[in-house]
């Protein structure tokens, strides 16, 4: 990719290659299933289900074995169908709605001959079908806002009745390793946490549509195709937000308006029919979104439509319409090694597995969005002796990936976090773990994470505090540097989180 990382949705379909790899290579079979059960489907084709969180790429040097090239094509693979969850879905629709929801079988041959274009607008469509065997008549009879939760067979969150907009904080997510190497530390999503919102919503909201107003497309784009796509995401986030923060976020019905939602935190009422998905996602979720839809020409995946705010060295509108395997051409060996992996894990991702992980660097400051060329470049071309401490923040981008039921699209989202390395004093281990990987990581990775430019300051502080937590006997003296069970945090961690807010 580019200097700074490639695209989010690139680091989180490469856990693919690595489990495909590892099951291989050091499993035996009864394991494997186990593995492919939890992150593919079994290899019997396709089934009916029913219903029941910046960005850095593999640094260059990771040697990942040859899968080979692929032996039958994905035009024909479809990802798991949601037909299943219709007749819950139903029994909430009045009459008129249900009956377009009978819920018969489809014929596989009608299905896959009508599969709607992948440049369409579903709202000028009929008689076709999306890649998770809904007919486009169908989706239309769910209405605004069905009940994604049924929809998807990942349940709604639980309310968080803590929460104070004035003091949440983000979890203090500290995805450090040791032994260091560039896998995915994947985790399956906590669905309490797929968005999440903390005390810098309000400026973050106003950096979003500051960006948007000077970069316009190079942070949010979409092609056509994509309607359904950030139609459903936009609803899906929204649902999300008034489950888990009822008394700031609402929706209503209104016969002269249609759906409003409400956000108490803005003070802002938002009429969605007036707004693209996209705008009202930047202007309300503080967080990223890329979408990736499914070709039917050839079963792949390309990138169709995002907003993006925070990404170091790339836009949406240089990445935007590309082909997985074009947005990654830049990574060594990618093509002979990891391209048909990642293509596989793609075609075969369940909406009731959404994953999640997080990825980090040292920055200095606070930079959300930085495109090539950009002035803030210059703090990372040298090693400035005036540098002060205070200044260097961990970004950590947590990550998730999952299905949309309806359109079949996966959707990447992340959001930046900043953290003064400052806060690692008192946080047990971290000074030392994190100290490790800046002391000894192999530097062609190091060089990758652009952390060089902190370090004659970074190091040295984080060694006076890793020597403090030994003499205070917070860490045993001559602890071995590993990767913490708490990962991705830290022992103690939910006491200093819920002290610093008060609860």
């Amino acid at each position: 990719m580019l200097s700074y990382g490639l695209p989010v949705f690139g680091q989180c379909v490469i856990v693919a290659a690595i489990l495909t790899c590892l099951a291989v290579l050091v499993l035996n079979k009864s394991q494997r299933q186990i593995l492919f059960t939890w992150v593919l489907l079994p290899p019997r084709g396709r089934r009916i289900e029913t219903s029941k969180t910046p960005p850095r790429s593999l640094s260059p040097e990771k040697k990942v074995p040859n899968n080979g090239p692929p032996t039958v094509p994905y035009k024909d693979t479809y990802p798991p169908s949601r037909r299943g969850a219709l007749a819950n879905v139903a029994k909430q629709l009045s009459l008129a709605q249900r009956e377009k929801l009978a819920g018969r079988d489809v014929d596989q041959i009608e299905f896959k001959k009508c599969i709607i274009p992948f440049t369409a607008d579903y709202r000028e469509c009929g008689s076709t079908y999306t890649p998770m065997e809904l007919s486009i008549d169908e989706i239309k009879a769910l209405g605004d806002f069905p009940d994604y939760a049924e929809l998807c067979g990942v349940p709604l969150p639980e309310a968080y009745k803590e929460f104070n907009i004035e003091t949440a904080l983000p979890r203090p997510y500290r995805p450090f390793r040791w032994a260091y190497h560039q896998t995915m530390a994947l985790t399956k999503l906590e669905p309490d946490w797929w968005l999440e919102v903390e005390n810098m919503y309000i400026s973050r909201i106003a950096e979003r549509k500051r960006l948007y107003l000077e970069h316009g497309k190079l942070v949010l784009n979409y092609l056509p195709g994509s309607e359904l796509a950030c139609k459903e995401l936009m609803e899906m986030a929204l649902q999300f937000l008034c489950a888990r923060y009822p008394h700031y976020f609402s929706l209503s019905n209104l016969p002269s308006k249609g759906y409003v939602f409400h956000n108490g935190i803005l003070e802002t009422d938002t009429v969605i029919n007036t707004m693209h998905p996209l705008l009202v996602l930047l202007e309300n979720v503080p967080e990223d979104f890329a979408i990736v839809l499914r070709n039917p020409e050839d079963g792949c995946y390309y990138f169709r439509a995002g907003v993006i705010c925070s990404s170091l060295g790339w836009s949406v509108d240089t990445k935007i319409g590309l082909q997985l395997k074009d947005v990654h051409a830049p990574i060594p060996d990618y093509k002979e090694k990891m391209e048909f992996s990642m293509d596989r894990y793609f075609s075969k991702l369940p909406t009731e597995r959404p994953i999640q992980r997080g990825s980090w660097g040292l920055e200095v400051d606070t930079p959300l969005f930085m495109p090539p060329n950009d002035p803030h470049e210059a703090y990372r071309s040298s090693q400035d002796p005036d540098l002060s401490l205070s200044r260097i923040h961990l970004r950590t981008d947590w990550q998730t990936l999952r299905r949309l039921p309806l359109s079949g699209a996966i959707v990447f989202n992340f959001k930046a976090l900043f953290t003064p390395i400052v806060e690692f004093r008192d946080e047990p281990y971290v000074p030392a773990l994190c100290g490790k990987v800046l002391r000894e990581g192999k530097r062609s990775m190091m060089q990758y994470k652009n952390t060089w430019h902190v370090e004659h300051v970074a190091v040295p502080a984080l060694a006076e505090w890793e020597r403090e937590q030994v003499e205070r006997g917070i860490v045993p003296e001559g602890w071995d540097v590993r990767t913490l069970e708490e990962s991705p945090w830290f022992p103690g961690w939910a006491e200093k989180w819920h002290r610093q807010q008060g609860f």
